[in-house]
C-alpha cells in the first residue's frame, strides 16, 4: 500500500516533526509539502538531513484550491488559519488538523487516539488534541471513566519546553537570554485549551458541568510537557494505578508507571507516561508526561492517520525515545 501524503505548514516545528515521521513511515509517500516563508525552497534547503528521495521536493505556497491528489493531508497551521482553508478541501481527502481550529467542531472527530481509537477509525476529518490536553487528559481519562473523580473543580498545572511556542512564534522573548534560568506562567484564566479539556471531561463522564483551571508554564528546555493534575476523589494510589492499567490494557503508547514520570522518558517518541499519587483523603494527583512535538502533535497525528487509513496504529511510530 502506498498512501499519498501532504503536509501543510511543513517548515514549522510540528510540520518538521511530521515530515520526519512520515519519511520513515513504510506506507506513507510524501508527495506534497507547503509553507509560507519557505515556499519555493527544496526540502533539503530547509531540512539538510532529509532523505535523498525527498531532497528535491519543492515546498509549495499553501493553497487549498491547488492541492494535488492526496489520500491524507496533515495541516500543521497556526490556530485561526485552517478553518476556512480546509473547508475547501475535497471531501474524499482525509485530513488531520494539528492546529486548534477544529477541536469539537461539528463534522470533526476529536483525535484523542489512546482514549477512543474506535471513533477515529471511521473518520475522514480528525482534529488533533492540543499538546497540553494530550498529557493531562490521558492521565485523567481512566479515573473519570471509572467514576473515581468526584464532582468538583479539576486543577491542571503544566510545564512545557519552548518548542511548544512554535517556530513561527520565535521572537526576542523566546530567545536563549530571555528563557535561560527562567520559568513563567502564561495564558492565565483564558488559555484556549480549557474548552477542549472540559468538553472531553464531559464526554468521558457522561455528564455535563466539568470545570477545570489550567495554568501553563514555559521552562527552559526544548521538548516535553509534564502535566500535574489535582482531582477531587478519595481513591488511593493503588486504585488509580489499577484503573489506568485496566483502561489502557493493550494500548501501545501509554505507559502506566509507579513513580512520577519524567518528560525526557518520552523525548522523540509517541509515548505518554502516566502515574498517580493519593492518600485517599480527597485529592488525587494525576501526572502525564509527553514529548510535545510527539504525542502532543506530530506523533499523535500520525497515529490518528494510521487509524483512519486502516493501518495498525503503531506503524511508523515504534522508535524508542532518545536518551540521554
Amino acid at each position: 500500500m502506498s498512501i499519498r501524503v501532504g503536509i501543510a505548514g511543513v517548515s514549522g516545528y510540528g510540520g518538521g516533526e511530521l515530515l520526519r515521521l512520515c519519511t520513515g513511515h513504510p506506507e506513507f509517500d510524501v508527495v506534497y509539502a507547503a509553507g509560507e516563508t519557505s515556499a519555493g525552497q527544496k526540502l533539503v534547503e530547509r531540512f539538510p538531513g532529509i532523505s535523498a528521495k525527498l531532497a528535491e521536493l519543492v515546498i509549495q505556497k499553501w493553497d487549498p484550491d491547488r492541492l494535488p491528489t492526496l489520500d491524507m493531508l496533515f495541516a500543521s497551521l497556526p490556530t485561526g488559519q485552517s478553518k476556512s482553508a480546509l473547508a475547501n478541501v475535497a471531501k474524499g481527502m482525509k485530513i488531520v488538523d494539528v492546529g486548534g481550529d477544529h477541536r469539537y467542531v461539528a463534522g470533526w472527530v476529536y483525535g484523542l487516539a489512546d482514549v477512543w481509537p474506535q471513533k477515529i477509525r471511521s473518520a475522514t476529518r480528525v482534529a488533533n488534541p492540543g499538546c497540553y490536553p494530550s498529557a493531562a487528559l490521558t492521565a485523567i481519562a481512566p479515573l473519570v471513566s471509572a467514576g473515581l473523580v468526584q464532582k468538583g473543580q479539576i486543577i491542571i498545572d503544566a510545564k512545557t519546553g519552548v518548542s511548544g511556542a512554535g517556530r513561527g512564534g520565535v521572537d526576542a522573548k523566546f530567545g536563549f537570554a530571555e528563557l535561560n534560568e527562567d520559568v513563567s506562567a502564561y495564558g492565565l484564566l483564558k488559555h484556549p485549551h480549557v474548552p477542549e479539556i472540559e468538553a472531553t471531561l464531559n464526554q468521558l463522564s457522561g455528564a455535563g458541568g466539568a470545570s477545570a483551571v489550567f495554568t501553563a508554564h514555559l521552562i527552559p528546555m526544548t521538548r516535553g510537557i509534564l502535566a500535574t493534575c489535582y482531582l477531587p476523589g478519595k481513591a488511593t494510589t493503588t486504585q488509580c494505578l489499577e484503573a489506568a492499567r485496566k483502561f489502557y490494557a493493550g494500548r501501545a503508547f501509554v505507559r502506566v508507571v509507579d513513580q512520577p514520570p519524567h518528560t525526557k522518558w518520552a523525548t522523540g517518541s509517541n509515548l505518554v507516561f502516566v502515574s498517580y499519587a493519593s492518600a485517599g483523603d480527597g485529592t488525587i494527583i494525576a501526572l502525564g508526561a509527553i514529548d510535545n512535538l510527539g504525542k502532543g502533535a506530530a506523533g499523535q497525528a500520525v497515529q490518528n492517520a494510521n487509524l483512519m487509513c486502516g493501518l495498525a496504529e503503531t506503524v511508523g511510530l515504534e522508535g524508542v525515545p532518545i536518551w540521554p
